[in-house]
């Protein structure tokens, strides 16, 4: 019997998150890939080949800079022990910003043509972000999470942060 080796296939995504100014300078941006959680791996796999009460709502949330966040492969939406998420209504406007992607092509995906955009509410300190299908609360699921490479940054009342989000199977 002769064995084929196909090589490590992955999941990842990788961030560009951009913050302009109230005259819409860049003030900074960072690049960072992310963890995609054991829940989101699970998702996919029901969805794609069971046929699991799909949903195409996704959602892009900003991760916490007050303390130093973690992340682990169990965290859930619900339960994530090593980070706190900056709060949506207080922190910036409305909810959480919808993921809207463009065409899959060549194993990616991405929002580049409708990127989620955080207008800031308050100064406060962004460590990362994540995915998730709900705008609001716990009950959803959490796909992945990540933090900043160049550590936490701060953002001040009238920033803007620009979030795009490239998905990525190889």
């Amino acid at each position: 019997m002769q064995v084929v080796e196909l090589g490590t296939r992955t999941l990842e995504n990788h961030y560009v998150v951009e913050c302009f100014d109230k005259d819409g300078n860049l003030k900074w941006a960072e690049e960072f890939d992310n963890l995609v959680t054991t829940e989101g791996l699970n998702d996919s796999l029901n969805k794609h080949f069971k046929a699991s009460a799909y949903t195409a709502s996704w959602f892009v949330g900003l991760v916490n800079g007050a303390s130093a966040p973690t992340y682990a492969a169990g965290d859930t939406l619900a339960s994530h022990a090593g980070w706190t998420e900056l709060a949506p209504g207080t922190a910036y406007t409305g909810n959480r910003q919808a993921l809207t992607l463009g065409t899959v092509a060549a194993g990616s995906v991405d929002n580049s043509a409708s990127k989620a955009v955080f207008p800031i509410l308050a100064n406060n300190t962004v460590a990362g972000a994540f995915i998730c299908t709900a705008a609001t609360g716990t009950s959803g699921i959490l796909y992945g999470e990540g933090n900043f490479t160049g550590g936490n940054r701060s953002v001040v009342n009238g920033d803007t942060l620009n979030v795009t989000i490239t998905l990525t199977a190889s």
